[in-house]
């Protein structure tokens, strides 16, 4: 939601550009540290949500760790300031060049996800004279039912090893003198909004975990992932139920004394802290369609023309009156370069200002510079 002043300030602003609502994020991030506190849970924050320099402030500030998916993002966190004992490493292609630099900063945990990535850990920490700490991530085959391009934890999906190649793994942990296994790992998918789903996942970690300690290893970390949605048509309705999320994994995993259980969380945490607010060049009527030709293109917000994914589109310079439906559409050389397709907006006129909501997760970060767009700038609610 918008105010008057909030628009007055975003009319003197060049568009289009992120507005992040930073008070909205410390909200969201303290209503998630205090849900988690009260299990004694960890929180890593999935980095490849959003790695905005400020945002990653706010999430360090709060005390959460870092889940990074490559060498770079392992950099940005310790860039961050965020403790290196708190940084997980996941990702099926690990390169020996980014394994090297996370061995050299000591992190928590790699998440790793297949054996002949364990052997290779193994070989270049050898090399170092050190000890990786490693989760395995089992692939679970829970359906999360989300999009198909964002599930994970199916025996489609390529992320993971695999049950029927647990055995070897077992065998190359035992044979692999420089790795350190402490736990397990999973990762279901994204966008999940059905709480059922997670009480399917802790009955597999239960059994995964069960067949670890059958075979003589001490399972420490029971790292669940993330994957908690957010409620893009409801945007206003900002701050997902951290309470029964948390709940559902105290109630259905089976926690023995002393062990930690590890959730890796991106969307939920900033999904709805900022938007992109674009102008408006053009508006197009014809017999069949009307189309409103915003400034902000698929280089700015990828997500609609990736995965046809919906996001909430406001005219922030009319009323609420609903006149037209339009196709909300970029000015980028690509068909796909679309928001939305008959969109209710009030009649719209060229200079109008758009607002297209929830954007605070994969948008900034999924950026391009395709047709050599301008680099996409951002704003916060302190400056903005």
């Amino acid at each position: 939601m918008f105010s008057n002043k909030d628009i007055s300030r975003f009319a003197n602003l060049e568009t289009p550009f992120y507005y992040y609502d930073l008070n909205l994020l410390q909200s969201t991030l303290n209503t998630c540290a205090d849900a988690a506190k009260l299990y004694n849970f960890h929180v890593h924050y999935a980095m490849k949500a959003n790695f905005n320099p400020k945002v990653l402030g706010c999430i360090k500030a709060v005390g959460f760790g870092a889940d990074c998916v490559s060498g770079g993002e392992v950099n940005r966190a310790v860039e961050a300031g965020f403790d290196s004992g708190q940084i997980v490493f996941a990702g099926v292609g690990k390169s020996d060049k980014e394994i090297n630099l996370a061995l050299d900063q000591n992190i928590f945990c790699f998440n790793v996800e297949s054996v002949q990535e364990l052997e290779v850990i193994n070989e270049l920490a050898a090399k170092k004279d050190k000890k990786a700490r490693v989760a395995i991530r089992i692939n679970p085959n829970v359906d999360a039912h989300t999009h198909h391009n964002i599930t994970t934890g199916l025996d489609e999906n390529k992320f993971g090893v695999n049950s029927w190649d647990l055995p070897q793994c077992a065998d190359t942990l035992r044979a692999s003198s420089h790795i350190d296994f402490i736990g397990i790992h999973f990762h279901i998918g994204s966008q999940i909004t059905n709480l059922d789903v997670y009480k399917n996942l802790c009955v597999r970690v239960n059994e995964f975990a069960l067949w670890f300690e059958e075979r003589g290893f001490t399972v420490k970390v029971l790292n669940v992932g993330g994957g908690l949605g957010i409620d893009y048509h409801n945007p206003d309705e900002q701050i997902p139920d951290f309470s029964s999320y948390f709940k559902i994994f105290s109630e259905f995993l089976d926690i023995k004394p002393g062990q930690e259980v590890h959730f890796e969380l991106g969307r939920a945490l900033v999904g709805q802290s900022a938007s992109l607010i674009s102008k408006v060049l053009y508006v197009k009527n014809g017999k069949k369609k009307n189309f409103v030709v915003l400034d902000a293109g698929m280089t700015e917000l990828m997500r609609p023309a990736l995965y046809q994914a919906y996001h909430k589109i406001e005219n922030l310079s009319r009323g609420n009156e609903v006149a037209l439906k339009y196709d909300i559409v970029g000015p980028i050389c690509e068909s796909t370069d679309c928001f939305g397709k008959e969109v209710e907006q009030p009649e719209t006129f060229r200079g109008d200002l758009y607002a297209i909501r929830s954007a605070g997760a994969y948008g900034e970060v999924m950026a391009s510079k395709y047709n050599l767009r301008d680099e996409i700038r951002s704003f916060y609610s302190e400056e903005a």
